[in-house]
């Protein structure tokens, strides 16, 4: 069932109407009417009288309806940008929206409520501005090549219906009309008005190949489950979902012979309960919760990965050493205890194997899995999307994040596939390598890079560590500063700005639900005068500080002055270490209870630590 690509949005005191722009005589020519009346949405409801004199926009989808303390409110494309195609299928990215209110004025409201609502406004914008939505009218982006081959009869259901709701991301936005679709399926049937949209980051390229034309693409598809930022979403929940869990796929497609290659990797947080208890101080100290249900959940997150991607080579590279030491016990620990034959575990110290730059031993860890990977292989479809060749099994990659160095390996692994593929392909001599080819060099670079960035964004707030090499295959000292810039932006923004961000998801995907009959969850906001004279005593000793290196005075002088502005800037930062919670930026739509007790209590490091008993020679991947 395909869906519409343009309306007419036509806006007036007493209903919305939506109607198609253009006339597919292949298509039942449908309007749907949400009535400001009473909040009704109808399919085929007469127009209004007025029709024409109404306010018309052109809008490219309905991204869904939510419901704030006003009432409904409908959220629309108003504009997108053409990425690429994929088999034929034009793909977008979102680049503007409009979020209307249906109720015609808000004076039955308080004003509480009207400052309430225009901050779940701003939350919206904040995410749905951050070009990091994708979607298709005729070609669903939450499944895989091989999944949506392997549909059978499914691939002739909706959209929404066939979509896999891990990568839906506006599933919840959609439920009012996929409800009403639900209820009466013949009268009332939305399908063509119900679009889903993926977060995460698509590209395609079109370039050649030994002059035969064809196109790569990267899709990521960032899970709506446990969906968060860095510090306030880590770990596992109860049913195995991990946070940052990210679908990557590359797909190669050979332009004319309808042949299409694929392969899956993942990518997700440490499927233990742990966290980061944001404050201060960098980095936020690291806490593994010693829970009855741990087994369960990290059971339930394998039981699905091998459920939909086969066996499971897992590759950890967190450090061996220091605070990430005890985590790395920790999940080899439950690898152990699991004991299955599908899961194999590889503890890969990036840090320590790489150190002084040396990029190149990757290639340690790909040759320790090179008869996994060889057995691994790719999906394959024809023309008519038959499957000709299965993936049996994927990497699952994480380190602390599952951004910089988790980055870099999957593109090595991306990398060293595509070879292959281009091989089988034809396209490629047996010996031969993608930094033969410039173009596709500099593409699978930058692609991957980009790749990077986009999810690294989402999730941290800045671009990604470490792409320098993945954009010129080295390490440079460029590269190094600018991590170590991106770095200090991390501690600010995750530490007293991300709050506001985990809320706007929270909302987005439905975590949270606004109820008018609930008190404010703004209307506890810490504000004390603390929070004001501490950061203006950390600015006066800046100012302290340029004055004695700026103006002309003695040595000693400018000694004194130095003296004085270390001095306050060090009360101001102990003060600010003591009182953190007044400071640090902590959600308000889903408050993290467990943070706040551990807080209370001044629970010490967790479970896990100096769990020596683990049999070390598994993490060692046979290296």
């Amino acid at each position: 069932m395909a869906l519409y690509q343009s309306l007419h949005l036509y806006a007036s005191p007493d209903a919305f109407t939506l109607a198609p722009v253009f006339a597919d005589p292949a298509i039942p020519r449908e309007s749907l009417v949400i009535r400001r009346t009473d909040g009704a949405v109808l399919l085929n409801a007469p127009p209004s009288p007025t029709l024409g004199q109404e306010e018309v926009t052109v809008i490219h989808g309905v991204l869904g309806i939510i419901r704030l303390n006003a009432g409904d409110y409908l959220v629309v494309a108003t504009d997108r940008r053409r990425i690429g195609s994929l088999g034929g299928h034009e793909v977008f990215v979102l680049t503007s929206h409009r979020v209307m209110s249906v109720r015609k004025s808000q004076t039955h409201i308080t004003d509480r409520q009207i400052r309430d609502d225009a901050t779940y406004l701003a939350m919206l914008s904040e995410l749905l501005d951050g070009k990091a939505f994708y979607f298709s009218y005729t070609y669903d982006l939450t499944h895989t090549v091989q999944r949506r081959a392997q549909m059978g009869r499914l691939e002739s259901l909706p959209m929404w219906q066939r979509a896999d709701e891990r990568f839906f991301w506006n599933r919840f936005l959609q439920s009012p009309l996929i409800s009403i679709t639900q209820r009466d399926p013949v009268r009332n049937n939305l399908s063509r008005f119900i679009l889903p949209i993926i977060c995460g980051f698509v590209s395609i390229t079109n370039l050649s190949v030994h002059a035969r034309p064809i196109s790569f693409a990267l899709v990521s598809r960032r899970s709506q489950y446990r969906a968060g930022t860095r510090y306030h979403s880590r770990g596992i929940d109860e049913r195995g979902h991990v946070s940052n869990f990210v679908e990557t796929e590359q797909i190669v497609e050979v332009e004319g012979a309808g042949l299409r290659a694929s392969y899956v990797q993942t990518r997700g947080s440490i499927p233990l309960f742990w966290r980061q208890l944001v404050g201060v101080r960098y980095p936020p100290r690291l806490v593994i919760e010693n829970k009855p249900s741990t087994s369960t959940a990290f059971r339930n997150h394998f039981y699905e990965q091998f459920k939909l991607y086969g066996q499971q080579i897992v590759v950890n590279l967190i450090n061996k050493q220091g605070y990430e030491g005890p985590l790395g016990v920790a999940f080899a620990r439950q690898v152990l205890d699991l004991k299955d034959e599908r899961l194999r575990f590889i503890h890969f110290d990036f840090h320590e194997h790489c150190r002084n730059m040396r990029w190149d031993r990757i290639s340690i860890l790909v040759s320790a899995i090179k008869e996994d990977l060889d057995e691994q292989g790719y999906c394959a479809v024809d023309a008519r999307n038959a499957l000709v060749k299965e993936q049996v099994s994927s990497v699952r990659t994480n380190c602390i994040d599952c951004l910089d160095r988790t980055n870099v390996v999957q593109s090595v692994l991306g990398r060293r596939m595509l070879e292959r593929q281009l091989r089988d392909l034809g396209l490629f001599a047996e010996t031969e390598q993608i930094s033969d080819i410039a173009d596709l060099e500099r593409i699978f670079k930058n692609v991957w890079a980009d790749n990077a960035d986009a999810i690294s964004v989402q999730y941290s707030s800045t671009g990604a560590l470490k792409t320098d090499f993945t954009r010129t295959g080295k390490r440079s000292t460029g590269g190094a500063l600018q991590d170590f810039a991106n770095t200090m932006m991390r501690y600010v923004k995750n530490n007293f700005l991300d709050g506001f961000r985990q809320d706007a998801i929270d909302l987005f995907v439905g975590r949270y639900q606004v109820d008018p009959s609930r008190e404010s969850p703004f209307a506890n906001q810490l504000v004390t005068p603390r929070t004001i004279l501490i950061p203006m005593l950390l600015i006066l000793a800046g100012f302290v500080a340029v004055f004695a290196l700026v103006m002309p005075q003695t040595t000693a002088t400018t000694a004194w002055c130095l003296a004085v502005a270390l001095a306050m800037a060090l009360a101001a930062v102990r003060l600010m270490d003591t009182y953190s919670d007044e400071f640090v930026s902590r959600p308000q739509l889903v408050p993290d209870v467990w943070a706040a007790g551990r807080r209370r209590t001044g629970a010490g490091a967790g479970a896990g630590a100096g769990a020596d008993e683990v049999q070390m020679e598994l993490l060692e991947g046979g290296q």
